[in-house]
């Protein structure tokens, strides 16, 4: 990253670091939700159900994982022009994409039990 701006309040550099590692802390978690789900036994969900609960949770721990990085970048850059921080457009994504995998999970749940 090229230097330019000043140097931020390093509680401010911090905060956007313990972010970035949310980020990739919780990428890790969408991926181990992911291979867990792809691992239930057979007749837990309907095959292509939990297959897809699977690989949708690995998408999402793949795109938290590769803009952890980019959003780290843009919000270092704003602190250190001292600009308005940029705004998060793929919350609501991971949001409302757990929520539907969460639901659907318990759909399951309560239907198989």
């Amino acid at each position: 990253m090229s230097v330019e701006g000043r140097e931020p309040d390093p509680r401010f550099t911090l905060a956007n670091e313990r972010t970035f590692l949310t980020w990739l802390s919780t990428s890790l978690a969408l991926s181990a939700g992911g291979v867990a789900m792809a691992a239930l036994p057979r007749d837990v969900f309907v095959p292509w159900v939990r297959t897809t609960l699977a690989v949708f949770l690995v998408l999402l721990s793949a795109l938290a994982a590769a803009l952890a990085y980019p959003r780290w970048r843009q919000v270092q850059r704003a602190l250190r022009l001292r600009a308005p921080l940029p705004p998060l457009a793929l919350a609501p994504l991971f949001g409302y994409g757990v929520a539907a995998v969460a639901v659907l999970a318990l759909v399951l749940i309560l239907v198989a039990g």
